[in-house]
């Protein structure tokens, strides 16, 4: 099934992706970066799915229940029509999913059958029949789970399975909960008390956003997704909801992205406050602040969700992978890398947190000045780059010019609130970085800023020059960036993160359009006055969000399919900040960021 096939439901414990077939393909328990139950997205149905489908031909839509992420699909067959409502339970006590079987008009036949397979797959469990017999409990090794239906449910090689009607008018739920296996079995929820404090729940959330401008609909349930990406108990936002999705169809380039990555801050925090949600963005900032605390040496560019370090990868072989697409990888081990530009995400990310008002975190300038003091060491070292290169350590110009980025917002924040430390020392080293970016990242032949120091070709990170202040937008060498970003990696209407086939990157070359890079674009163009070029590619953009309005990490222009982890919270965030930049125009922006 495509990727753009699935949608989300969550809880902000966990999620699960549900196929247009009615088919729960992905739940990992008990967390976001636990182990799938589900995992047949990355394998196929003998590595657990749950799917619920009428059982003769029939045709599907769905839909989104308005600004929530109950999720509705209805069946049309020749006897009648049903809708599927799935959806999970927030501030439950445990994981809950539920699946609603809902009789519209005439009488459907309906199948459902259950796979579990705990650790990826793998591990099949032992299933017990509950008292009572209104369903099953499944356990392995510290899971268990439990399922709850009012139709019996009968195993069959090594699955469970059912056949049953649904008339107009009748509700059948079935009911799935996780919880510890050494506890007792978990209580299930009144299905439709369940169903309305869900609603309840996503209608108070989106209630609170202020955003007006235009293109509500996408950026609204861009919202909804990072909030559905959000940890409740943490305020961690994991860049996907899934694992090994691939870049390139077929390709190798698959990775983990159930963590929280340190370079999604700044932009993470500006799409939540320009939203309105000021408790979100709190939330996001002290995440960072907890999981950054201690030595500023010790820093990594992304952790747990409860700021975990140890983010060990490894692969599983019992996986086929998405369309043959391997290796199935776990954990990742870009969390060792040295990249520089953290650095400048997390200065910028506490400096607009500081100007907007949100309240200060304890001993947060204290760990500021540790980090500035320990940047001032490394900043001229190689690294590997904001893409996470698995080549050798390079001379990044980006890094460069966010480690000019963090010791910009230390003098700026040390200046106007009054906060001590050794500015003029910051100023000689801002000065310092800035010289260099100039005499080496720079090509004179090419009048662009290049990838890496001395080199030739170009990165979509580039274009965040002006957003940055490095230099203003209307600065030839920026507008010369501009040009040679747009002739080197512009294709088929997306922009490129960099040219694979350079090999920077130490892997086999090939991959989709990077999305958050053409929304990057989109900035670019406001700032230099593009207007016109900036909303038509802004709306080019937004006909990729699935019939859902979800987008994952990259587009495979030959394909014409969404490529990569899915949904990404990154490409949500993009499309946040690029519908507010056309909203403000470039004036607003610009005071906006130099204020």
């Amino acid at each position: 099934m495509h990727i753009e096939s699935y949608a989300m439901i969550g809880d902000r414990v966990t999620c699960a992706l549900a196929g247009l077939d009615g088919s729960i393909d992905w739940l990992c328990l008990p967390r976001f970066d636990g182990p799938a139950c589900f995992a047949a997205l990355l394998g196929n149905a003998d590595n657990g799915r749950w799917l619920i489908a009428p059982r003769g031909a029939s045709r599907s839509k769905r839909a989104y229940r308005g600004r929530t992420l109950i999720l509705e699909t209805v069946f049309e067959t020749d006897t009648g029509s049903v809708a599927l409502i799935d959806f999970m339970v927030p501030d439950s006590a445990n994981v809950t999913l539920l699946r609603l079987v809902e009789g519209r008009h005439g009488h459907v036949d309906m199948h459902t059958e259950i796979a579990l397979r705990f650790d990826y797959g793998a591990t099949i469990p032992w299933v017990t029949r509950l008292d009572g017999g209104d369903g099953f409990c499944a356990i392995a090794g510290p899971d268990q789970v439990v399922i709850r239906a009012p139709v019996k449910l009968s195993g069959r090689d090594m699955r469970s399975v059912a056949h049953f009607r649904v008339s107009a008018g009748q509700t059948v739920p079935f009911i799935l909960s996780h919880a510890a296996s050494h506890v007792p079995h978990p209580q299930a929820p009144d299905p439709q008390a369940a169903l309305a404090a869900t609603q309840a729940y996503w209608h108070a959330f989106s209630s609170r956003a202020k955003y007006e401008g235009p293109y509500k609909d996408a950026v609204d349930r861009s919202l909804i997704v990072l909030k559905a990406l959000s940890c409740a108990a943490t305020g961690g936002i994991v860049a996907a909801a899934t694992t090994s999705l691939p870049e390139q169809l077929g390709g190798g380039r698959n990775w983990d992205y159930r963590y929280c990555w340190l370079r999604d801050a700044t932009l993470t925090l500006f799409a939540l406050m320009g939203a309105g949600f000021t408790d979100e963005a709190l939330q996001w900032r002290d995440w960072l602040h907890r999981s950054i605390a201690g030595s500023a040496a010790q820093i990594q560019i992304m952790y747990g969700l409860h700021g975990e370090r140890s983010l060990d990868e490894r692969e599983i072989p019992w996986l086929s992978g998405y369309e043959n697409s391997l290796p199935v990888r776990v954990g990742n081990a870009a969390a060792g890398q040295l990249q520089l530009d953290v650095f400048g995400e997390v200065m910028e990310c506490l400096h607009q947190a500081r100007r907007h008002g949100l309240r200060a975190a304890p001993q947060g300038w204290s760990l500021q000045r540790n980090i500035a003091a320990h940047l001032a060491t490394i900043w001229d070292q190689p690294d590997q780059g904001m893409w996470e290169s698995r080549g050798g350590p390079q001379h990044y110009t980006f890094s460069k010019i966010m480690c000019w980025v963090a010791f910009d917002r230390m003098i700026r924040d040390a200046t106007h609130f009054h906060l001590s430390g050794p500015v003029d020392e910051w100023r000689i080293i801002r000065q310092r970085i800035f010289d260099r970016v100039m005499e080496e990242g720079f090509s004179k032949e090419r009048n662009a800023f290049t990838q890496i120091f001395g080199g030739q070709e170009m990165d979509a990170t580039l274009l965040l020059i002006p957003r940055l202040g490095f230099l203003p937008a209307g600065d030839p060498r920026v507008q010369g960036t501009i040009a040679a970003v747009e002739h080197d990696l512009f294709r088929n209407g997306f922009v490129l993160r960099y040219r694979t086939e350079s090999n920077v990157d130490g892997l086999p070359p090939g991959e989709g359009a990077f999305l958050a890079c053409t929304f990057w674009l989109v900035d670019a163009y406001v700032l230099a006055g593009r207007h016109d070029e900036a909303k038509k590619l802004f709306e080019q953009m937004i006909q990729l969000c699935n019939d859902v309005g979800l987008l994952s990490e990259e587009y495979d222009p030959a394909a014409k399919r969404l490529v990569g982890n899915f949904p990404q919270a990154f490409s949500h965030v993009a499309l946040v900040s690029a519908a507010m930049t056309l909203w403000k125009g470039q004036k607003a922006l610009h005071h906006d960021r130099q204020n």
